[in-house]
């Protein structure tokens, strides 16, 4: 695909807990179609320089609000501007609403998906990343806990176990084509937000 002056393209936000292989299948699906974006919402919490506080931590609610919307705001406005956006991180339900409202305010279509490998293979994956990644068991067997029920975001979770990041990118882009993962503007509300939500990396650069 080439670029239109006049073209909007749409967000796909790919999330699931740590260690599901998010960040490498966001590169393969933005790598599969152009111009394309692919964001990484660690760098956006890299960027804050002082006052930052551990994503997974209780406290960290506000903090984790805003650059939701901060992330929400520049996906839409590259899709606006004809790029295809892939967005990844650890963005459960409770977090759509800033997307959401961004997809409805600009027409753009937002597609919602949750990358959610078994607890074994996440944890293995998890504790293998480098240091500036989440490897500590405990938050990732939270997280992976938190995105085990998604009530009625179940349809957009995507089973990872067992398949290579091509294959899971494959899966992906044929969702996406088919719908399935597609994320209506005013559709199912989302789970109420559990006491650590999360996303993020384990500390700024």
């Amino acid at each position: 695909m080439t670029h239109d002056d006049h073209a909007v393209a749409p967000v796909v936000l790919l999330s699931g807990p740590p260690g599901a292989g998010k960040s490498t299948v966001a590169r393969l699906v933005a790598d599969a179609v152009a111009p394309s974006v692919h964001l990484h919402t660690d760098d956006f919490y890299h960027a804050i320089r002082q006052g930052y506080v551990a994503p997974f931590l209780p406290e960290s609610r506000r903090q984790n609000e805003t650059v939701m919307k901060v992330i929400a705001a520049c996906a839409f406005t590259y899709a606006a501007g004809g790029y295809h956006v892939v967005a990844d991180g650890v963005v459960g339900p409770w977090f759509a609403g800033p997307f959401r409202d961004e997809a409805a305010a600009r027409s753009i279509p937002l597609h919602y998906v949750v990358l959610l490998p078994d607890l074994d293979t996440t944890l293995a994956r998890a504790v293998a990343r480098g240091p500036d990644a989440l490897t500590d068991p405990g938050p990732v067997r939270l997280m992976h806990e938190q995105f085990a029920d998604l009530g009625p975001y179940a349809r957009h979770a995507l089973d990872s176990t067992g398949l290579t990041p091509a294959r899971t990118a494959e899966a992906v882009r044929r969702g996406i084509a088919e719908g399935r993962f597609l994320l209506p503007p005013g559709a199912e509300a989302a789970p109420a937000a559990p006491p650590t939500t999360g996303p993020g990396p384990a500390r700024p650069r």
